[in-house]
């Protein structure tokens, strides 16, 4: 893979359930990070006692966070919304040249930072609340 621009990663939210992604945000910086939790299965026969582990028994998870400004108004209303609402929407992250994140995420974090003499930014933060699917774009 050739080294890609950070601003091309997009994060779409599906505005009303019904797989209708839109953009929410003009985001400055993002992070998508997969994790796993793992299922120990050490015993006391193991070899040498070195731990073992069960394979595809730990948890999964993915969490996207990012700053920005938001696009308009009806973005910046849709992430307040879904936040309050404490609603688990599907997500899109794309990312040109690798591939497309889609799945369940819930707002788990939203703040707002103003300065005197700038604009309003946000910093978000989802965690995925289900199955993830990738594709390759």
């Amino acid at each position: 893979m050739t080294a890609q621009k950070g601003r091309d990663l997009l994060l779409k939210v599906d505005q009303n359930k019904a797989g209708n992604f839109i953009t929410v945000a003009g985001l400055r910086s993002h992070r998508l990070a997969f994790a796993t939790g793992t299922a120990d299965c050490t015993h006391q026969l193991s070899p040498g006692q070195w731990r073992e582990l069960l394979a595809g028994a730990g948890v999964r998870h993915a969490s996207i966070s990012g700053s920005g400004i938001f696009r308009d108004e009806a973005s910046d209303a849709l992430i307040r919304q879904l936040f309050f609402d404490d609603d688990i929407r599907d997500w899109q992250v794309i990312i040109p040249g690798f591939g497309r994140v889609q799945g369940p995420f819930q707002i788990t974090a939203l703040e707002y930072t103003g300065e005197h003499e700038g604009a309003l930014t946000f910093e978000l933060s989802l965690e995925s609340a289900g199955e993830l699917a990738f594709a390759t774009l």
